[in-house]
Parts: structure tokens; C-alpha cells; sequence
């Protein structure tokens, strides 16, 4: 970040960050116990990758990239001045997010330390006036705090119960499979990954509850005058069990990462943002087949899903019944294709995820591939670019009448 230019510096940190994160994870894997987590020290630099790579896209943005070359969201992320060796070390090691995170923007952390997280982003919505002004207050994330480490302790003792009544593999057991009927193995691992979820809303909750009573995490205020803090969680539960489509459940689940992965690569690829994104995101959790099993099947699912909600969509949009049904069918898919979809990131070996899907004969690989054929949809670039390209020429016959008008 020092010493290389401005212009290549976030292509070099993104290499080597990302590399050593690897090269460490191999280690772990083929050296250290396979699949038993005996030495899992890659967690805490699995965070730190996202810090580095972040900041060195955003100080690229503030000190190199012109004002008018940004996008609102880069607007705001900008650095504007190299950071210290402190701030750097700060951010980065803070005892809030070392051990699991969750990632967070430069400015966000900065504004934490100096303390000007706290001013209302809304004033109307302050939390008290004085003098007609917005009276500035620190606002307490007690009722927070207590309220996310409740739904720590129920997500624990959910986790805890029904982990090893519903375990994943038994979908791979030959005496389950062979006796179990097919719609029956379908109920079962939505129940199984239903059990598995609860690990993670405990681990995230957590680490967000920890941040917020540091004071950090703050994020305005609500329309009543209550303050928000959920300027960096991590998930937002319900949102994940009702979804109602593939990309919504992504996008309430590791929320900052998925954040990280749209700044750093789908918002900046010039080829195939979605495979790009899918790819950085399997390279990132590490080196294990499963992993890139499921990423690449995540690829096929979220087109698929985008061919069906373009083309299928608007049919069902005539009344709030149809409607209604549509929220239907589209929650059971979803939670199908993403139970589905999963099962190699549990597994993690190529001959147990193959020998699950080969018992689902790949029937949700040939459906998504299918789909994409028969419903294609436009890349959402390539609709901007044509619409764009449209207002153009909207704006340049408007420009003709106007100059003819005048002559006349």
C-alpha cells in the first residue's frame, strides 16, 4: 500500500492477501488434520483478507479515481488519505472483530473511534431536539445487546438439540436412501440444514452483540426516535427462513461478505460478474472440493432463478392471491435449491457430495440448466447499457424538436 502505485496498488494487495490466505488454508487442510478443524487458525485471517483487500479498493477509489468514475456506494467508502501504521493495525486487530469478524468499511471503524458514528443520519428521526436543533446524544445498545444475546443462547440450544438427531450425511446413507421415499429425503434435508443454520446465527449474533456493546454498529436512527444497530450484522434471521428467492436468501446471509465480494468483484468484473463473484467466494472459504461444488452450483441456480423471476414473475403479479401463491412456490424452491445446494459446503469430499447428488440423480443441475436455456434472461449491465442507450436517444430527438421549435 506504501510503496506501490496508486493506480495497481488494490491489484497487488488483492494478490497476495488472497494468495497467502490459501497458501495457509492448504496448509491447514493437507497438513493438519483433514476436515477435523484441529488447528483452525485461517477463521481470524479469513476476516483480515476482507479489511486488506477493502481498503486497498477504497483508497484506490479516494486518492486515484476521479469523483465522477464512482458510484454513490464508492462515493462513501472513498479514503481520501493513506491511514497510518496505527489506524491500519487498528482496524484490522481490533478486539471487537478478531477472532470472527464481522468485516467492516474503513469510514464505519473510523468514525466509531472518533466518535462521529453517533450524529443522526436522519435528524428528523433524532432521538431528542434542544433549541430546535437535534440534541446529539450517545445512544445506549443495552436493549440490543441483551436482545441479540437472547437469540444467541436459543440458537445455541436449537443447534445443540437437533444437530445430532438431524445429521446432513445420513442423505447419503445407502439404508436411508434406498428405504426412505424420495419426497420424504427431500423434507429431511430441509430439516437437517434447517438444524445446521442455528451454528452460525449463533456465531454471528454473537460477534455482532460483542461490536455493539463496544459501541460499535450503530446506524441511526428508526422513524420512532429507537436507535439501530445493525450497521454491520451479519444476517437478519427471519429474512432467511421466509425467502423467497435464491438471491435473497444470499443477500440476508454473512451479510458484510456478501458486501465484500459485490465492492471488490462483481461491482468492479468486466467478464461474468456473477461466476467471478461465486469463484472469489469459494477461493475465500478455502481450499476444500465441497466448497467449489457448491459455488459452482450456486452459479446455475442463481441464473436459473433470475430466467424465472424475469419471465415467470410479472404472470402472477395481477392480484394479491396470485401473488400470494407465487411467495408460496417460490419459498419451497428456494429452500430446496439452497438445501441442495449446500450439502458439498457440509460434506466438504468429493465422493460424499457426488454420491448425494447422484442420489438426486443432479435433478436440480439439469432443471437450472434447462431453465436458463428455455427462459433466457439479460445480463442486468447489458439492460442498464440499453436503457441508458435509449434515454440517449430520447433525450437527442427531444434536443432536435427543441432546436427545430426555435428555428421555426
Amino acid at each position: 500500500m506504501v510503496f506501490a502505485s496508486l493506480e495497481h496498488m488494490h491489484k497487488y494487495c488483492f494478490v497476495v492477501t488472497l494468495g497467502y490466505l490459501i497458501l495457509c488454508q492448504i496448509t491447514r487442510v493437507y497438513v493438519f488434520d483433514y476436515g477435523m478443524y484441529s488447528a483452525d487458525f485461517t477463521g481470524p485471517m479469513m476476516v483480515i483478507t476482507q479489511k486488506i483487500t477493502s481498503l486497498a479498493f477504497e483508497i484506490h477509489d479516494g486518492m486515484y479515481k476521479k469523483e465522477g468514475q464512482l458510484t454513490p456506494g464508492q462515493k462513501y467508502l472513498a479514503i481520501r488519505r493513506m491511514p497510518s501504521l496505527l489506524e491500519y493495525l487498528s482496524y484490522n486487530c481490533n478486539f471487537m472483530g478478531i477472532l470472527a469478524g464481522p468485516t467492516c468499511s474503513y469510514n464505519d471503524y473510523v468514525a466509531f473511534i472518533e466518535g462521529t458514528c453517533y450524529q443522526p443520519r436522519h435528524q428528523e428521526n433524532a432521538n431528542g431536539r434542544e433549541n430546535g436543533k437535534c440534541k446529539q446524544s450517545e445512544p445506549s445498545p443495552k436493549n440490543d445487546v441483551i436482545f441479540k444475546l437472547c437469540t444467541c443462547g436459543v440458537s445455541l440450544a436449537i443447534y445443540l438439540s437437533l444437530c445430532k438427531l438431524l445429521p446432513v450425511d445420513r442423505s447419503i446413507d445407502d439404508d436411508f436412501v434406498s428405504a426412505t421415499p424420495f419426497y420424504l429425503q427431500v423434507v429431511y434435508l430441509y430439516l437437517a440444514m434447517l438444524a445446521l443454520r442455528p451454528k452460525y446465527y449463533f456465531v454471528w449474533t454473537f460477534a455482532d452483540a460483542i461490536n455493539n456493546a463496544a459501541g460499535f454498529g450503530f446506524n441511526g436512527y428508526n422513524k420512532d426516535g429507537s436507535p439501530r444497530w445493525d450497521l454491520i450484522s451479519n444476517l437478519r434471521i427471519l429474512d432467511i427462513e421466509f425467502s423467497t428467492s435464491f438471491k435473497s436468501f444470499l443477500d440476508n446471509w454473512n451479510i458484510q461478505t456478501s458486501l465484500w465480494l459485490k465492492r471488490v468483484c462483481y461491482e468492479r468484473s468486466t467478464i461474468n460478474p456473477t461466476a467471478a463473484t461465486f469463484l472469489l467466494s469459494a477461493l475465500w472459504h478455502g481450499v476444500y472440493p465441497g466448497y467449489y461444488l457448491t459455488f459452482l452450483s450456486g452459479i446455475a441456480v442463481t441464473m436459473a432463478a433470475r430466467s424465472v423471476r424475469h419471465n415467470i414473475r410479472p404472470y402472477f403479479l395481477a392480484s394479491d392471491s396470485h401473488k400470494c401463491v407465487y411467495d408460496v412456490i417460490t419459498w419451497a424452491s428456494t429452500q430446496i435449491a439452497v438445501s441442495y445446494t449446500v450439502v458439498p459446503f457440509v460434506l466438504l469430499a468429493v465422493g460424499s457430495s457426488l454420491k448425494f447428488y447422484r442420489s438426486w440423480y443432479f435433478c436440480l443441475h439439469i432443471t437450472c440448466i434447462l431453465t436458463v436455456m428455455v427462459l433466457p434472461v439479460k445480463s442486468r449491465r447489458r439492460q442498464t447499457k440499453e436503457q441508458q442507450d435509449k434515454q440517449s436517444e430520447h433525450n437527442s430527438t427531444d434536443n432536435n424538436c427543441n432546436q427545430k421549435d426555435k428555428a421555426t
